[in-house]
């Protein structure tokens, strides 16, 4: 695990219970299962963070280790829509045209 950092965590008796059965259906242990449920989060908190605008799909890669790609995808999975919104592709149309008539 790349640059992996040991933080003591206290959850919920039920969330223990739920992440030892995970680990039991995925032959893997208790640790493991958490440490993807907490990946499987940041993924979807980071990929509403660029969909709100607070912060770039390049920072969102970082943070999660992917490529940008990786993060268009994610948002995909997700149903999240990334980019311009159609309003907003819209008034750049606009700026642009009336920036190209403004110019010989």
């Amino acid at each position: 695990m790349k640059n992996s950092k040991v933080v003591p965590l206290r959850i919920p008796e039920h969330l223990d219970e739920l992440a030892a059965l995970c680990a039991e259906a995925q032959h893997t242990d208790k640790a493991t299962a958490l440490r993807q449920w907490i990946h499987q989060g940041a993924a979807h908190y980071v990929v509403d963070l660029v969909a709100e605008g607070r912060v770039s799909a390049g920072r969102a890669a970082e943070l999660l280790d992917l490529t940008v790609h990786d993060v268009y995808h994610l948002a995909e999975v997700h149903g999240i829509e990334l980019g311009a919104s159609d309003e907003q592709r819209r008034q750049s149309r606009a700026l642009a045209a009336k920036l190209v008539r403004g110019h010989p």
